[in-house]
């Protein structure tokens, strides 16, 4: 084993499939002290097909600051792991409070990238991904849930929400009645045996899923396309200069059609301004 530097390694873990385990991850929960992790139940079916054996603590939302207490005595002298149930640490997950306490105790905390429903779902989405917003979990109240719809609606940026299955048809009816008619992605059961990816429009999708109730078990991802930029392009100055200099070798209709093919401006726009310069 590794001797490690003493502080916290936030580790990720397999989003499903086991063998999606790094080499560096591996070599890590091998060399710590010991790890911390959500449902040590779940946490153990990895790490026995890893080998590995270790003492684990178990952290959620409801005990976290005890559990800081509890490691407070193992924070100088020890090398320990954070892991989640799955994927990457901290999201949607609990553990924030433990590396703000590292933080602020000045003491080593590093990361183990790795797997993440997140960046899987967006690369198999078909759907822009250079701007996204991660909005967590699907409320579980129909109030909230149409709260969250009208909060979508002048999003311009791919959203993505973790979603139960019994709550996705509900939610893809209220964003529609919410007047987002958009492209979704549904990712079911990622880096699994049954993965499936449902696209289009959500109309379309709610049809699909509907087929086979089979379609809503699982661990699902949300994704919904953005609200459409609507940009003018206007004409500048500099614009107009030209538009003065064609008029004078060509005809008003030639000079809309040249103008419209070097700035994309439209043709209506370009006759209304081409107009008035010849006056």
């Amino acid at each position: 084993m590794e001797t490690l530097a003493k502080g916290l390694y936030i580790v990720s873990t397999p989003i499903g499939n086991l063998d999606d385990i790094s080499l560096r991850a591996k070599k890590i929960l091998n060399s710590v002290n010991f790890i911390i992790c959500e449902n040590p139940k779940h946490s153990l079916k990895l790490l026995n097909k890893l080998d590995i054996k270790k003492k684990l603590f178990s952290l959620h939302d409801y005990n976290e600051n005890l559990m800081i207490k509890r490691i407070e005595k193992y924070q100088y002298n020890s090398a320990i792991a954070l892991i989640s149930d799955a994927g990457s640490p901290l999201i949607s997950d609990p553990g924030y409070n433990l590396i703000q306490d590292y933080i602020k105790k000045n003491l080593y905390v590093t990361t183990i990238p790795g797997p993440s429903s997140i960046l899987s779902s967006l690369q198999l989405s078909g759907l822009p991904i250079n701007n996204f917003e991660f909005f967590g979990f699907v409320s579980k109240s129909i109030s909230n849930m149409n709260s969250q719809a009208k909060k979508l609606q002048n999003v311009i940026a791919t959203s993505v929400f973790f979603i139960s299955g019994n709550r996705l048809v509900s939610f893809l009816k209220i964003l529609l009645d919410a007047k987002i008619n958009r492209k979704v992605a549904v990712c079911k059961e990622l880096t699994k045996k049954n993965e499936r990816v449902f696209r289009g429009y959500i109309k379309k999708i709610i049809d699909e899923i509907n087929i086979d109730k089979s379609n809503l078990k699982g661990e699902f991802t949300l994704l919904i396309q953005g609200k459409e930029r609507k940009t003018k392009i206007t004409i500048q100055t500099t614009t107009e200069a030209q538009i003065k200099k064609l008029l004078k070798k060509f005809s008003l209709t030639e000079v809309v059609e040249i103008v419209h093919r070097l700035t994309d401006i439209s043709k209506k726009e370009i006759y209304k301004k081409a107009l008035q310069l010849k006056k």
